[in-house]
């Protein structure tokens, strides 16, 4: 798609885009990322569709933003009454329930109370299902299922691709494509991109300084970040021909942001028939988890996305301090933000090629750039 920029035409008002822009631009323009992209869309009308740093028709590694999608293509096969959020996965996938992991439902898997967030599968584990299947088989968990949150980054949507598989019959990444982006018209977005179909992601580049212990002191009260499996060193094999290839589901999507943005318009709009009306509210609104992450703020989780919630801490879940309580979200490593506001009609994407070695820094241009975003229909 075309640079667009026609705020008016969505019902945004152009003063607060404008600022919206200028704050974007600054960030490529003074070297802290080398490109990012942004869409604003309203009630269905692309109001901003801009790209600073890359030609216009640049897709993004969007990394965990993917998993809302995914979490979507499961949704439809709830919604059909073949799995129930209660079922203990290996009812389903028999091969999980070894070390003691038979009991752990689909629900927990969904909200990240499930035990295994540093369940090991990478290349060449992942490459086929029977070796994915094998690595289920060892996990064990890190602490009792459902008593405490802690992010899965990919482990949990491996066991949700697997599901799809079982319940749709087919491979997890034709299933999204024919049940979401087909039938939503998301050209852009992929699962699983084949080498002659990668030339327009943008590779991945480190930028800024890592902080000092002592920086991490001053802002968060303690010296080291928590260790999890998203370092750069594992961000950056997604710049790989490979990785692409295979279709991570919690992290391996590639989109343009206005796909993206149209995706969170569709779930905007219920869903658009792909699932009832009753199981999209459920899904989407219903937060089921409110167990604390490690900087003490709760989790506040439907199905696969974040809500913004009415406590004051929708900046620290990603979505600024602009959006109303009922805001949903999921956002991805390296700055990527993705939501929709029920309240406003709107959803707004912001897509980056680049990883931010400074932490505050990027969190800061999360909280900015969300709430500038979220403002644009005030």
């Amino acid at each position: 798609m075309t640079d667009v920029y026609e705020p008016e035409a969505a019902g945004l008002a152009r003063d607060k885009t404008d600022t919206l822009l200028e704050r974007v631009q600054r960030e490529v323009m003074v070297g802290h990322l080398p490109s990012c992209q942004i869409a604003l869309v309203r009630d269905g009308v692309v109001g901003i569709a801009k790209t600073f740093g890359a030609p216009a028709e640049s897709r993004y590694t969007i990394f965990s933003a993917t998993k809302p999608i995914v979490a979507m293509a499961f949704w439809t096969l709830l919604d059909e009454g073949l799995f129930r959020l209660d079922d203990p996965v290996s009812d389903h996938i028999p091969e999980f329930a070894l070390n003691g992991k038979r009991d752990i439902t689909i629900e927990q898997v969904m909200l990240h109370t499930s035990g295994f967030p540093h369940a090991p599968l990478g290349s060449p584990l992942w490459d086929t299902r029977e070796s994915r299947l094998d690595a289920f088989a060892r996990w064990r968990t890190n602490w009792e299922p459902g008593t405490r949150f802690e992010y899965h980054p990919t482990s949990a949507h491996w066991v949700l691709a697997e599901l799809i598989e079982r319940g749709s019959g087919r491979d997890y990444r034709e299933y999204i494509a024919a049940a979401i982006c087909e039938p939503l018209g998301l050209t852009r977005f992929q699962l699983g991109v084949p080498l002659h179909d990668q030339g327009d992601i943008r590779q991945l580049v480190v930028t800024g300084e890592v902080m000092t212990p002592d920086e991490i002191e001053a802002v968060f009260g303690f010296r080291e970040l928590p260790v999890s499996e998203v370092t750069t060193e594992a961000l950056l094999q997604y710049n790989r021909a490979d990785v692409r290839e295979v279709g991570v589901p919690g992290g391996g999507g590639v989109s343009t942001a206005v796909d993206l943005a149209m995706f969170y318009q569709s779930l905007l709009e219920g869903g658009r028939g792909l699932i009832s009306p009753e199981a999209m509210k459920d899904f989407s609104a219903n937060v089921r988890n409110t167990f604390s992450d490690f900087l003490g703020t709760p989790a506040n989780r439907a199905l696969g996305l974040v809500v913004a919630g009415d406590d004051g801490k929708s900046g620290m879940r990603g979505m600024g301090k602009t959006v109303s309580s009922r805001a949903f979200g999921h956002n991805g490593a390296g700055g990527q933000i993705a939501f929709g506001d029920p309240a406003t009609g709107v959803s707004f994407v912001y897509l980056t090629d680049g990883l931010d070695e400074h932490v505050v820094r990027s969190a800061r241009r999360t909280t900015a750039i969300a709430s500038y975003a979220g403002a644009c229909a005030n």
